[in-house]
């Protein structure tokens, strides 16, 4: 989508120049070309643009000047210090302002003259672009009209530094189509994309080099004894999978373990849902979507030194008429007994068979899980932090770092044994709630139960997997979070 070019900007014939410039406190922003700062200087004087972050300025030259596109845009970056934030929400706003003047072809100046590195520049702004421009129209009826909606082409023009500008571009490009992809497999209707769905794409992923794929079915978990999933889905027609992608080096290297959330539909099941806004309950497989979705930005790097294992537990959670009742005592794959209070509470159930499955088969360095798990999370957090829970110092931190790079940033709750008595249950070993206090923490705490030593962390991603902080690369509805970090995480792994 996104390509880079020798060719000066005043000689491309495009639809769309974009420049980026900072805030000054006295004068005029600074851009490269002379015709373009002449204009700058006018809406300047006037009022209209002074290089604000999120402020843009069109600019149309006619044939009045020597550029051969229709139109510019001039992008303000601000005056406060440049992060890797700046620079994706100036390209989600160009690719926003792009879609609005059906811009097909555009090209943009990776400004040189900046504090910042080229190569993360040029990384972000990719991001920004890709992400910005994200719509899913797949079950549209098509038109002229919307055949018109899509950016053809972007290109990148380096002012200086071509190889780290290029570098940058491609992990931009990589890092973008993951999030996008978790954005398209959460869209897909629960009629559309059920259990069976998670294991078909994971087969696809696993033609690239260095993967393969296992999947196991109902009568493989009655065989292993994963209480969990097979409980969770008694009151569904579609049968369950456990989806097991595997990304290879060598077996020397670190295995880093991801479990995500696949619900492809949860109802609440005998503890039903209110009806009002169930119909996002669809989005309750983002964590499976972003595990899967990061694992193919894995397998287009082809990072070395680590090994990487996505475990996605799917199923449904429906009241039908076999489904898991509140009382019921179901025993998990290790063997823990569990009281179930609320058949809401069921993704706890899921993700603790698949992290125990899968600490115990692939003997991992740590283990991340995501999950869309708790409606406390948000809140606590809205729509703007994940939460995250940790057994781990060192592995919370490399995730909060991770997720800051990734724009995905997180805050860390407490995990302890004040919280984890809130399960104890007078006739099993737990229960699988802890009461309306610290909704978020007990629900780690209960995960926490099946992951014994190794190092692990659980990101709730409940308020930030959908309506996410408005942000120019971020759209309404599915945010596509928790792929990019996880990806951040494998490029740094040591």
């Amino acid at each position: 989508m996104i390509t880079c070019t020798k060719k000066k900007p005043e000689l491309f014939n495009c639809d769309l120049l974009v420049y980026f410039v900072r805030q000054v406190e006295k004068g005029y922003p600074e851009c490269v070309n002379e015709e373009i700062s002449q204009q700058l200087k006018l809406a300047v004087d006037s009022g209209d643009f002074c290089g604000k972050e999120d402020q843009f300025l069109f600019f149309y030259p006619g044939t009045q000047t020597n550029l051969k596109t229709k139109r510019v845009i001039l992008v303000g970056l601000g005056k406060k210090e440049l992060n890797r934030e700046t620079f994706r929400r100036a390209g989600g706003l160009v690719s926003v302002q792009a879609l609005k003047t059906k811009t097909k072809k555009m090209l943009v100046v990776v400004p040189a003259a900046l504090d910042f590195s080229a190569d993360e520049i040029s990384e972000c702004l990719a991001e920004g672009l890709i992400l910005g421009s994200y719509s899913f129209t797949k079950y549209k009826t098509k038109t002229d009209e919307d055949k018109n909606t899509k950016i053809a082409k972007i290109v990148f023009y380096p002012e200086k530094y071509a190889v780290a500008v290029r570098k940058g571009l491609q992990k931009g490009i990589v890092a973008a189509e993951c999030g996008n992809k978790v954005r398209d497999l959460a869209n897909e209707p629960a009629n559309l994309w059920m259990p069976v769905d998670f294991g078909l794409y994971a087969s696809a992923l696993a033609m690239k080099p260095r993967m393969s794929c296992k999947i196991l079915e109902t009568k493989d978990m009655k065989r292993l004894k994963m209480g969990g999933i097979l409980a969770v889905n008694k009151g569904s027609a579609q049968p369950p999978r456990l989806v097991i992608l595997k990304y290879q080096t060598k077996k020397s290297a670190p295995t880093l373990l991801l479990v995500g959330k696949g619900l492809t539909f949860d109802s609440g099941g005998i503890s039903l849902k209110p009806s009002k806004g169930m119909d996002r309950m669809k989005y309750d497989m983002c964590g499976g979507a972003a595990v899967l979705a990061a694992m193919e930005g894995i397998g287009a790097e082809q990072p070395n030194g680590i090994n990487v294992v996505a475990v996605v537990p799917a199923t449904e959670n429906m009241p039908g008429s076999a489904a898991l009742k509140p009382g019921d005592i179901i025993t998990m794959y290790s063997g823990k007994t569990v009281e179930v209070l609320n058949t809401d509470a069921e993704g706890r159930l899921i993700l603790a068979d698949a992290l125990a499955y899968g600490i115990d088969k692939f003997k991992p360095e740590a283990v991340i899980d995501l999950a869309t798990l708790t409606g406390a999370v948000v809140v606590g957090l809205g729509h703007h932090r994940t939460g995250l829970l940790a057994n781990d110092d060192k592995l919370a931190a490399r995730i909060l770092d991770a997720g800051e790079r990734s724009g995905e940033p997180l805050w860390r709750l407490p995990l302890g044994e004040e919280y984890t008595k809130q399960l104890k249950s007078e006739i099993a070993d737990l229960k699988n709630i802890g009461g309306p206090a610290a909704g978020t923490i007990t629900a780690a705490a209960f995960l926490e139960e099946f992951v014994g030593e190794t190092p692990w962390a659980h990101l709730d991603i409940a308020g930030t997997a959908w309506d996410f902080t408005e942000k120019s690369y971020i759209p309404k509805g599915v945010s596509g979070i928790g792929a990019r970090t996880l990806l951040e995480l494998s490029r740094t792994w040591k």
